[in-house]
């Protein structure tokens, strides 16, 4: 159970780190007219259609001892930051980046700009606007966001393992323990971790759905709906 707790750690970790960073991203993409945003919309995507292996290793080259990540982790905190948890959380980040963005894009869209002008006129600020009216109105996009980026991360193999190798209590997640277990012939211990997580897919998906149909929201369902 180590690895599926570490796994749930390093979930949890690039969730919230995801939530910070993708939130002010998804609403100026949201938000901007410039032409060119579809630039930043294929670099935000492109963890979507890129091998894991590819990914994994451009960021075990930046993260390496001689790598611009990498020398810097050294000079801030004395060891290189691959193969260790906090190089799994670095990488994990862009990797599950789109999980987090798109449905937070997604969300701030749909919010009626009729809104947004009335704040306007009212003489309330970006900030005010976005905390008071965009965020509450987007929950359910929020939810989304963060509990696919957790599960995503949660099932990570490649990026991890190229990034964090094998490293017992430290690196091995449980996706990497799951696949050590079949190639030892361990299959009722690779049945038990596969299980834990088809539940843990399960409860997310179904979390999701349950958001995005009102079945379980911080609103009172009217009818119609």
């Amino acid at each position: 159970m180590e690895a599926l707790w570490l796994s749930i750690r390093l979930a949890a970790s690039v969730a919230a780190i995801l939530l910070l960073i993708g939130m002010p991203l998804a609403y100026w993409l949201a938000q901007t007219k410039w032409r060119g945003k579809f630039v930043v919309e294929s670099v935000v995507a492109l963890p979507l259609v890129l091998p894991p292996t590819v990914l994994g290793f451009y960021l075990l080259v930046a993260m390496g001892a001689n790598g611009p990540l990498g020398k810097l982790w050294m000079a801030w905190f004395g060891h290189t930051l691959a193969f260790t948890f906090g190089g799994l959380v670095v990488a994990s980040v862009p990797y599950s980046l789109p999980f987090a963005v798109q449905p937070l894009v997604v969300a701030f869209e749909s919010v009626d700009p009729r809104l947004l002008d009335a704040a306007a006129v009212l003489g309330a600020g970006k900030w005010r606007t976005f905390s008071e009216i965009v965020l509450p109105l987007s929950i359910p996009g929020v939810i989304t966001a963060a509990v696919l980026s957790f599960a995503h991360t949660l099932g990570e193999f490649g990026v991890v393992l190229m990034v964090g190798g094998n490293i017992p209590g430290i690196t091995r997640t449980v996706s990497i323990d799951i696949y050590d277990r079949v190639q030892s012939l361990e299959y009722g211990a690779a049945n038990r971790m596969a299980l834990a997580l088809l539940l843990i897919s399960f409860a997310v998906l179904s979390t999701i759905y349950a958001v995005n149909r009102r079945v379980w929201s911080p609103w009172p369902v009217t009818r119609g709906e």
